[in-house]
C-alpha cells in the first residue's frame, strides 16, 4: 500500500492494518518453521516493510507531523 493511501487513514484503522499485518506475519513463520516451505517467501519481507510504514506513519501522526508536505 503506498504511503499516500496509509496518511489518509485514522488512528483507529492504522491499528487495525497493523493488528491484521502482524498476524499475517506470525501465521507466515509458523508455516515456514513446521514445512519450512512458503508459496511465497518474499512475503515475509514484503510483510516486514508494511509493518514498518503503518508504525512510521502512526508515529508522524501522533506527534503532529503527519500532514507536512
Amino acid at each position: 500500500m503506498e504511503s499516500q493511501e496509509l496518511r489518509t487513514k485514522d488512528q483507529d484503522q492504522l491499528n487495525q492494518m497493523l493488528l491484521e499485518l502482524l498476524r499475517e506475519q506470525f501465521n507466515l513463520r509458523m508455516q515456514q518453521g513446521s514445512t519450512n516451505r512458503l508459496a511465497k517467501p518474499s512475503r515475509i519481507k514484503a510483510v516486514r516493510r508494511e509493518i514498518a510504514q503503518v508504525k512510521t506513519i502512526m508515529h508522524e501522526k501522533a506527534i503532529g507531523i503527519g500532514n507536512v508536505s
